[in-house]
């Protein structure tokens, strides 16, 4: 399999002088297409900022960061942005779902920012609700959704651009126990079925099960970094 992404050596500090918190210390880290990755680590252990850098949102203070063998860290401002938008999908743990706005329009809000057509926007929108099992509640706020389904609109919202790397951040933080499965299940099957690469930070082990492999971060560097048996 080809490299996806790739750590080489990363380092990230925050502040400076006798201030300075080294967040990561040296990080080699390698994730192949079509990998399905959870990245697990007590608080302060460096997952988030490696996530960050991963999702150009943040930049490493020295070593290589690879996207599909681009040096993204030697890209500016603009060039990250632009990788961002056409490369990653981004779902977080409370949605971040616009109130009184539906679930179609939610959908199509990066579609917007690319500078689709209407027509094109509501065509794909539509496609990535019926993906995520929600075909015939497009029409409907966010208020008028269930926890699980304000989820699967922030996963279609997060796929509308058939990204290459879905970004997910305790996607299943706020859920209870069937919801999380039923989410983990429908990220599973993105992955399997369409390919999407996946990297989830998430604190919870049953969830990381769903994943093929779990990186463990401690004090800023990888502590471990697990594949599990690939069954069927």
């Amino acid at each position: 399999m080809s490299a996806l992404i790739e750590f080489r050596n990363i380092t990230k500090t925050y502040g400076q002088g006798q201030a300075a918190f080294q967040a990561l210390r040296g990080v080699d880290l390698r994730i192949d297409e079509g990998d399905f990755v959870a990245v697990m680590g007590p608080s302060g252990s460096g997952k988030s900022t490696a996530m960050n850098i991963i999702g150009c949102l943040d930049v490493p203070t020295s070593g290589e960061y690879l996207f599909r063998d681009v040096h993204v860290e030697q890209l500016d401002r603009n060039q990250r942005a632009l990788l961002r938008r056409n490369f990653l999908g981004f779902v977080f743990q409370g949605f971040n779902l616009l109130a009184r706005t539906t679930a179609q329009e939610n959908v199509e809000l990066p579609l917007l920012y690319r500078g689709e057509s209407t027509t094109t926007r509501e065509q794909m929108a539509a496609a990535a609700l019926e993906q995520v099992g929600l075909t015939g509640w497009g029409h409907h706020t966010s208020a008028e959704l269930s926890g699980g389904q304000q989820q699967r609109v922030a996963i279609a919202r997060a796929i509308v651009t058939n990204p290459t790397l879905l970004l997910a951040d305790e996607p299943t933080g706020n859920l209870d126990t069937q919801r999380s499965r039923e989410i983990m299940e429908l990220l599973a099957s993105l992955n399997r079925d369409k390919g999407i690469t996946i990297l989830m930070v998430t604190h919870e082990p049953d969830m990381a099960e769903y994943a093929k492999r779990v990186v463990h971060f401690v004090d800023g560097r990888v502590d471990s970094d697990v594949r599990h048996r690939e069954t069927g």
